[in-house]
C-alpha cells in the first residue's frame, strides 16, 4: 500500500520530482510536474496545515485518437493517456467538509461532503462539488473531509477532458483519505480500475451505477471514456476499449519514431450554457434512434451497438436506415456506423502494424464524418487537422466532445517541433483571434493517475 506523505516533502520539488519518476512520468516534464505539486503543499502549508500527512494525486488529460461521440452508445474507442494532468494535494481533516483551492484560477471554495450539497454549476467547484455529494449519497456513514489544493497543464474546456481530471483527482483522494476501497458498496459493485472509470462516468453524467444510485451529475449525458483513459492508460500505447460494459480489446504501440502534436483551438467548449446542450444533442440523438429502432422492431437494445449486432453488420445497417425516417437520427446512425464499424477497428489494425499511411486515411474518414454528419465541428478545428496534414503530419483529428476544443497530430519525432512551430504559427494568421488562447504541446502517449508515495507494509 502507499502510505500518506508529510506535507513538507511535497514542498521539496527534488523528492516530488523523485516520486513522480517513480510513477512513471518521464524525467523532463517530472520537474516541472513537481513544482506544481510543490506549490499546492506550499498553499496548505500557508493555511495552517504544515504539520499534516497528506495524499496527492497525478490525473492525465487524455487523447481521444478515435471514437467520436460512440462510447455511451455501447461503441468502442482508441485512447491515450497525455503526459499533462491535474496534480492534486490533500490533506485530510475531521469534519465532512472540503476546502478546495484552484491554483491556476485563484480561486476558492468551502463546502460540505453531503448528500444535499447544492453544486454551482458554470464554476470549477461544480467538479469537485458534485464528486462530494456523490461520494455521500453512495457511501452513507460518517466520512472525513480535506484541505485541497491542485494545478494542471492542460487547456481548459479544450476537449482533452480538464473537468473530469479535477473529478478523477478529487474522488481519488476522497477515496483515500475515507478508505472507500474497504467499503462493502464499493467492494460489491466497482471491480479494479476499469469498474472504478464506468463508476467515475456515472458520477459525471449522473447515472446509477449498479446499488450507487445516481443524481444529476454535472449536466452532461456522455459515457466513460475519458475516465478509462485516465484509469488504464499505458505509456507509449494507445488502447481500444469496448463500452457499456467497460472490456478491453487490446493495447497498440504507438510507432517509436512518432509523437503526437496537439492544439487546443481556443474555441471553448465547457460543459455549460451553449456547448453542454449541443453535446447533449449528440447524446439524445443516439438514444432516439434506439427507441425508434425498439419500437419498429420490438426489440429492447439499450444502445445503437446492440441495434447493430441485431444481424449482419450490413443486413443491420440497411434495417436501422429503413426505420429511421428522420434525417437528423439517420446521420447520427450513420456517424456511429462509420466511426465504429469501419474506421475505428480498421485504423488499429493499420496502427499496429505500422502502416502509418492506411492509419492516416483511415484517420482523414473519421474526421470527415465528423464534419458531414456528426456535424461537432468548428471552423477552427476544421482548418487545424487540414493544416496538419499538409504540413505533413502522418495523421490527424479534431478530439474531445466538440464544437471547439483541440487537435492532435501525429507526426515524426525528428521533425516535431518543426512541425508544432510551423502549425501554431499558421494558425495563428487564419484565425487570431482564438489563437491568442490556443495551446499547442507535444506528448507521448502517458502513464494513468497514479498516487505519489512509497510503498508500506
Amino acid at each position: 500500500m502507499t502510505e500518506p506523505l508529510p506535507l513538507a516533502d511535497l514542498t521539496d520539488v527534488p523528492t516530488v520530482t523523485r516520486l513522480l519518476r517513480s510513477g512513471g512520468q518521464p524525467a523532463p516534464l517530472a520537474t516541472t510536474k513537481a513544482e506544481r505539486f510543490a506549490a499546492c503543499a506550499r498553499a496548505l502549508a500557508d493555511a495552517g496545515r504544515a504539520d499534516d500527512e497528506a495524499v496527492a494525486f497525478f490525473v492525465p488529460g487524455r487523447i481521444e485518437v478515435l471514437g467520436k461521440h460512440t462510447d455511451y452508445a455501447g461503441g468502442r474507442s482508441l485512447l491515450a493517456a497525455a503526459e499533462r494532468g491535474v496534480c492534486l494535494v490533500a490533506v485530510p481533516c475531521g469534519e465532512p467538509t472540503i476546502h478546495a483551492r484552484a491554483l491556476d484560477m485563484d480561486g476558492e471554495r468551502t463546502f460540505d461532503v453531503s448528500p444535499d450539497l447544492e453544486p454551482t454549476v458554470g464554476h470549477w467547484s461544480n467538479y469537485p462539488m458534485t464528486v462530494a455529494r456523490r461520494v455521500a449519497r453512495n457511501f452513507p456513514g460518517p466520512l472525513r473531509g480535506a484541505a485541497v489544493a491542485y494545478s494542471s497543464d492542460l487547456p481548459v474546456a479544450a476537449g482533452m477532458s480538464s473537468s473530469s481530471a479535477v473529478m478523477v483527482a478529487h474522488f481519488l483522494a476522497l477515496s483515500a483519505i475515507n478508505g472507500l476501497a474497504d467499503r462493502e458498496e464499493y467492494r460489491r459493485e466497482v471491480d479494479g480500475r476499469e469498474g472504478l472509470a464506468g463508476y467515475l462516468g456515472t458520477v459525471e453524467n449522473g447515472q446509477s451505477f449498479g446499488s450507487l444510485a445516481g443524481d444529476q451529475g454535472v449536466g452532461t449525458f456522455g459515457g466513460s471514456e475519458d475516465h478509462v483513459a485516465m484509469l488504464c492508460s499505458e505509456p507509449g500505447r494507445v488502447a481500444q476499449y469496448a463500452y457499456c460494459p467497460i472490456r478491453l480489446e487490446r493495447r497498440i504501440d504507438v510507432p517509436a519514431d512518432y509523437t503526437f502534436a496537439v492544439a487546443s483551438s481556443g474555441v471553448v467548449a465547457e460543459k455549460t450554457g451553449e456547448a453542454m446542450a449541443k453535446y447533449n444533442r449528440a447524446s439524445a440523438l443516439a438514444r432516439q434512434a434506439v427507441a425508434v429502432w425498439n419500437e419498429s422492431t420490438g426489440r429492447d437494445d439499450p444502445h445503437l451497438a446492440a441495434a447493430l449486432a441485431a444481424d449482419a453488420p450490413e443486413a443491420a445497417a440497411r434495417r436501422i436506415h429503413g426505420v429511421l425516417a428522420d434525417e437528423g437520427l439517420a446521420r447520427r446512425f450513420e456517424h456511429f456506423r462509420v466511426e465504429d464499424q469501419e474506421v475505428l477497428g480498421p485504423a488499429g489494425d493499420a496502427l499496429a502494424r505500422g502502416d502509418v499511411a492506411e492509419f492516416g486515411r483511415l484517420v482523414d474518414r473519421s474526421q470527415q464524418a465528423a464534419e458531414g454528419l456528426l456535424g461537432n465541428q468548428v471552423p477552427e478545428t476544421i482548418h487545424l487537422a487540414r493544416a496538419a496534414r499538409e504540413f505533413g503530419a502522418a495523421a490527424a483529428s479534431a478530439f474531445g466532445a466538440g464544437f471547439g476544443g483541440s487537435v492532435w497530430a501525429l507526426v515524426r519525432r525528428d521533425g516535431a517541433e518543426a512541425f508544432l512551430d510551423r502549425w501554431s504559427a499558421q494558425y495563428a494568421v487564419a484565425f487570431p483571434e482564438p489563437a491568442s488562447r490556443a495551446a499547442c504541446f507535444l506528448t507521448d502517449a502517458g502513464c494513468a493517475a497514479f498516487r505519489l508515495g512509497f510503498s508500506g507494509g
